[in-house]
């Protein structure tokens, strides 16, 4: 059985591998802020649950070419032009605290910004899951939902902050921290499945393939 990763995210690819699976990854070219803009516009402003599991839809629906992102999708077809044939994922992951979502940072403002507002305190890392059956070559069903995991900070000084942005590591990431990486010593606590920080619950992963009547042993495919 082969999991298709609609993601370019090393985090996500890095965590599937150490549970065992090896993915497909293939990027699925979706206009992430164009899609929340236009869903916004028309259904006013996104929880941040509703918007994770958005996103990860969208991700996952492009790889078939008949999601609701931007992107051109693969035409239910794998890098070596062999059709899908397995599970594809989509996921996404935001930051909310004091009820205000946080995506990746990008720019060192940015993230040295958030980093001395969230210092000392705790918020919710979201991550979004869509997961379709497309076993034989046929999109048959599909199943998702969101996760919760939540996240205490030390009380960074001035200087790690500015050591922390400088690395670079946190402008990509949901929130401007890792907790598997550089950022993880200064985070105290974490509530709820760790991996879920990362950018990818594995417990629910699990569910929701067994949802689809896949047994999760037989994903793996790394000794």
């Amino acid at each position: 059985m082969r999991l298709y990763l609609a993601s370019t995210s090393p985090a996500r690819l890095q965590l599937l591998r150490q549970a065992g699976i090896e993915p497909v990854a293939i990027p699925p070219g979706v206009d992430e802020e164009a899609l929340v803009a236009r869903t916004e516009a028309e259904e006013g402003p996104l929880p941040v649950d509703r918007m994770v599991q958005l996103l990860a839809r969208a991700k996952a629906e492009a790889l078939l070419g008949t999601g609701s992102g931007d992107g051109e999708g693969a035409d239910a077809t794998g890098p070596d032009g062999a059709p899908i044939d397995g599970l594809i994922l989509g996921g996404d992951s935001a930051f909310l605290v004091d009820d205000v979502i946080h995506g990746k940072p990008h720019r060192p403002e940015v993230a040295a910004a958030r980093w001395r507002a969230q210092r000392g305190r705790t918020g919710d890392l979201w991550s979004g899951h869509w997961l379709i059956d497309h076993r034989g070559g046929v999109a048959r069903a599909a199943v998702g939902r969101p996760s919760v995991a939540s996240v205490a900070f030390a009380d960074l000084t001035d200087d790690e902050v500015d050591a922390y942005v400088a690395t670079g590591e946190p402008l990509a990431v949901a929130g401007a921290f890792t907790v598997d990486s550089l950022g993880g010593p200064f985070i105290t606590r974490v509530e709820g499945d760790p991996s879920t920080v990362v950018g990818l619950s594995l417990s629910t992963l699990r569910e929701l393939v067994r949802e689809l009547g896949v047994e999760w042993t037989s994903l793996w495919n790394r000794r």
